[in-house]
């Protein structure tokens, strides 16, 4: 039963000129002072969704944007700072970047966090995808496999710091901690100072690939997964929504379809579908800009990823459509009843589904962005099973 209703944005500024004829990716570029717009974007989102019973605002990790599509890059400080300027909201991290950091550090300042937000912030981790980020950082991307390796031990190191106060750790890439002399002994354990003190500690992980080691190393560690509605295509992708829950059940956990899940979707309400599809073609063609030569959307061939570069190109190359997406069920377009059906057909399949997210693709401004969540708070949400939900704050 769907009771929680969250929200995800990767800290993209307004910007014009966008779809398949727009601006190409590569040829925009902001100032320092127009990036730095994008915290009060993120502030006056985080805002209107506390007013309107969302549970959760989700945010990105990202690093060396100056073409304006993802420009949080430490979405925890950014959390504390947003819980002093809200109510209730919780903030979740989706996700930082495990092979950017090193994983104590993301521990403590996760820990941090918790502590300063009073457990309003979720804890979340992902691999990366792109390489001007990650390797800029000095760990593998284009190395899957190395990258891969790596995120796990700093995964199980974090979990490590969180649920044990005093621990020690001896992998591939970190020993923990050092073999080395400290007022007058050796050193054989660590203690995470602080650590958090929401225990145990909920964790979130994008689900792309699906792959059974993927999800046997989420299931192992109790880590739930969130499924589209950011750089992956959205909707409820029914082979890796089973694949997962068969790794719960080989992790010895006993849930239902859904269960530990959160469906992710793009969306627009409009007072038809028609008029919804066409006011959302261009952002849904700009977000596929975006992501599409970053190998994240499988259906692309190569020519239709270079097509994407060349506004000329482009709209005769033929790139995959909003009419199409929504067919596919994977962005919800119409008006409230539309949406509501859809998403109390995804309610009826999954029984163990309780969480969905709802947002806009990268390229769209601030004022659609808060015009359609306060939308989607008044018309659609009241129909589900969230008592918070269905009584927005007055102001």
């Amino acid at each position: 039963m769907i009771t929680k209703f969250d929200s995800l944005f990767a800290g993209h500024v307004d910007m014009e000129d966008v779809g398949y004829e727009g601006i190409p990716v590569n040829d925009r570029s902001f100032s320092d002072e127009y990036l730095a717009t994008c915290f009060d974007k993120t502030v006056a989102i985080a805002q209107v969704m506390d007013r309107n019973g969302y549970d959760t605002f989700w945010m990105a990790e990202h690093h060396f944007q100056p073409e304006g599509y993802e420009c949080l890059p430490n979405i925890l400080l950014l959390s504390t700072h947003m819980a002093h300027l809200t109510e209730r909201i919780n903030f979740g991290c989706g996700f930082n970047i495990a092979p950017m950091w090193h994983p104590l550090r993301l521990a403590e300042d996760f820990a941090t966090a918790d502590i300063l937000t009073k457990g309003r912030v979720i804890f979340g981790v992902g691999r990366g995808y792109h390489t001007r980020e990650v390797e800029t950082f000095g760990s593998p991307l284009l190395d899957q496999q190395g990258n891969r390796d790596l995120f796990e031990e700093q995964v199980e190191l974090i979990l490590k710091s969180f649920n044990e106060r005093s621990f020690s750790h001896h992998g591939k890439h970190y020993t923990v901690p050092p073999r080395v002399p400290y007022r007058g002994y050796e050193l054989e354990e660590i203690t995470l100072v602080p650590r958090p003190l929401t225990l145990p500690v909920e964790t979130w992980q994008p689900i792309q690939g699906a792959t059974p080691r993927a999800l046997d190393f989420m299931a192992k560690h109790g880590i739930k997964g969130i499924i589209g509605g950011g750089v992956a295509e959205g909707g409820a992708i029914e082979d890796v929504i089973m694949a997962y829950n068969e790794a719960e059940h080989r992790a010895g956990r006993d849930t239902l379809p859904g269960e530990n899940l959160s469906i992710g979707y793009h969306f627009m309400l409009a007072d038809t579908q028609e008029k919804a599809i066409e006011e959302a073609g261009k952002y849904y063609e700009e977000n596929l800009k975006m992501f599409g030569p970053l190998r994240l959307v499988r259906s692309l061939s190569d020519e239709q990823i270079e097509a994407m570069g060349d506004p000329k190109r482009a709209p005769t190359a033929g790139l995959p459509t909003i009419g199409r997406a929504v067919e596919r069920g994977g962005f919800l377009c119409g008006p409230p009843e539309v949406i509501i059906e859809k998403l109390k057909e995804l309610e009826a399949q999954y029984p163990g589904l309780d969480r969905v997210s709802v947002g806009q693709p990268v390229g769209t401004p601030q004022s659609v962005i808060l015009e359609q969540l306060e939308w989607f708070s008044k018309e659609v949400m009241p129909e589900f099973a969230t008592a918070e939900a269905a009584v927005p704050a007055d102001n």
